[in-house]
C-alpha cells in the first residue's frame, strides 16, 4: 500500500496546491493527507485508494479553512515572501497572469475549486472527479460550468478564449 501512496503523491501535491494556493501550506495539506492515509487507508485495489486519498484531502481542507485564512495573511506579507527576482518582460507577465489566476480561484466556493484542480490542472476526465468526490456526474458538470463562468468573469475573458 506504501507503494500505492508514493504513487499518488505528484496528484496529490498538485491537488493540494490548487486548493490552498500557496506551496507551503499545500505541502502541510499533502502531508496531512498522507499521515491520514497510512493510519486508515482502505483495503482494496490503487484505483480505490486514488478517489479515497482525493476525497479525504478534500475533507481535511475543508476542515482546516478557517486556519488557512489565517496562514495566507501572514504569507502575502513581502517580507515572509522569496526576495527572488527575474529579469524579463515575460516572467513579470507570467507572474503576474499565475498571480491573477490565484486571486480568482481564491474566490471560488470550495466545492468548484476542487472540481477546477481536479478537471482542469489533474487532467482527470468528469467521471473520475466525481467517483473522487462522491458526488452525481450532473452535479460535476453545472459546478464546474459555473466555476469556469466565474473564472473567466474574475479575470474578465471572454468565452471564445476559455476554450482556447
Amino acid at each position: 500500500m506504501q507503494q500505492q501512496i508514493i504513487r499518488i503523491v505528484p496528484q496529490l501535491r498538485r491537488f493540494a496546491f490548487a486548493l490552498t494556493g500557496n506551496h507551503a501550506d499545500a505541502d502541510d495539506l499533502l502531508q496531512n493527507t498522507i499521515e491520514k492515509l497510512l493510519r486508515q487507508a482502505p483495503e482494496g485495489d490503487e484505483q480505490d485508494l486514488t478517489k479515497w486519498a482525493f476525497r479525504v484531502c478534500k475533507n481535511l481542507w475543508i476542515d482546516e479553512y478557517r486556519s488557512r485564512k489565517v496562514r495566507s495573511q501572514a504569507t502575502t506579507q513581502p517580507e515572509l515572501t522569496d526576495n527572488q527576482t527575474v529579469d524579463g518582460e515575460h516572467a513579470i507577465q507570467s507572474e503576474i497572469a499565475l498571480n491573477q489566476v490565484n486571486q480568482a480561484m481564491d474566490k471560488l466556493p470550495d466545492d468548484q475549486r476542487s472540481l477546477i484542480a481536479l478537471i482542469a490542472l489533474e487532467g482527470k476526465s468528469y467521471k473520475e472527479a466525481a467517483a473522487a468526490l462522491d458526488l452525481p456526474m450532473g452535479t460535476v458538470m453545472s459546478r464546474l460550468a459555473r466555476a469556469r463562468s466565474a473564472l473567466a468573469e474574475y479575470l474578465k475573458v471572454t468565452p471564445q478564449e476559455t476554450n482556447a
